[in-house]
């Protein structure tokens, strides 16, 4: 996903956007998840002197990524699309020169209250036995890169180290998430809820737990059968209300959450037992899925009024 929050900001990538082909590029790759740069140019039906200038400008507004694959015949340059959803906000953006950024890696939970199936894992190995909750409390938590689970809740502290008498007047989190299928499917349902505090911002509906693909930094030795890849989510909560992806999903403001510089704050993302759709979690971490990310946050902050 792509947020951009001012039109000069999105200026290249509307230039990007501005052209028949590039579209007709990003439609194809929409539909084939992956193509060689000879495919591409045979169905655009222009040279591959042509197409690269074009593919060039999209890898430059992070829209698609090329990489060089030898496994076939030759060495080809494939491309794929990267990108799920843009979001473009032209109201007059909240200040952003005031914002103190920060992440969390997926196993650095503070606390948490989950059901099987579940289990984690680092870059490198899986932690533990899989199924058993106990592992959840091991040292090497620490290091997972992805954790996943039926039901139940993890809670993280979000460091708050904005300035001295200073209040939240944004509070931004992303990350890659999707449900947690018997093995895999990518239609299966589960209701996310996310907490600030005690307080419940909202719920988003995951469609499934993805595996048709391999995820593009799920390392080589995780098994095909497995949680594959996640949805990037952009929880933002200011004194409009709660969003997801830029869509309102609750009226739970800032103002009500009532935050500065000496709140202590706990977020929770859960998949409660009485939901509609109780089809589990899976959280992405950095070496896993289709995004090179941890659990970004973002807390944008003003001068407490006296």
């Amino acid at each position: 996903m792509i947020h951009i929050t001012s039109l000069t900001e999105g200026l290249e990538l509307f230039k990007a956007l501005g052209s028949d082909i590039r579209i007709q590029i990003l439609n194809i790759l929409l539909e084939n998840n992956q193509m060689s740069m000879n495919q591409l140019a045979s169905e655009l039906n222009i040279s591959n002197g042509a197409l690269t200038g074009h593919i060039k400008k999209l890898e430059e507004c992070g829209l698609i990524t090329t990489a060089n694959d030898s496994s076939g015949h030759g060495n080809q340059k494939m491309c794929s699309l990267i990108q799920d959803r843009i979001i473009v906000d032209i109201e007059k953006p909240i200040d952003l020169t005031n914002v103190f950024n920060t992440s969390i890696k997926v196993g650095q939970f503070s606390s948490h209250d989950i059901c099987p199936t579940c289990g984690m894992a680092t870059s490198s190995f899986v932690i533990g036995e899989l199924d058993d909750v106990r592992y959840f409390d091991h040292p090497d938590r620490f290091n997972a890169d992805i954790m996943w689970f039926t039901k139940g809740y993890v809670e993280y502290v979000v460091p708050n180290l904005i300035p001295r008498n200073q209040k939240i007047t944004q509070l931004s989190l992303s990350a890659e998430i999707s449900s947690e299928a018997p093995g895999i499917d990518n239609t299966w349902p589960s209701d996310i809820s996310f907490y600030i505090n005690d307080t419940k911002v909202g719920t988003w509906t995951s469609p499934g737990d993805y595996g048709d693909v391999r995820g593009m930094f799920t390392p080589e030795w995780w098994p095909p059968n497995w949680n594959q890849y996640g949805l990037l989510k952009l929880l933002v909560i200011n004194h409009k209300g709660t969003f997801i992806d830029g869509l309102k999903i609750s009226d739970v403001t800032t103002s009500q959450l009532n935050l500065d510089y000496k709140s202590n704050i706990r977020f929770r993302i859960a998949v409660e037992e009485d939901s509609a759709h109780v089809g589990g979690l899976t959280i992405f971490g950095k070496n896993f899925g289709n995004y090179d990310q941890d659990i970004e946050v973002a807390i944008n902050y003003a001068p407490i009024e006296q």
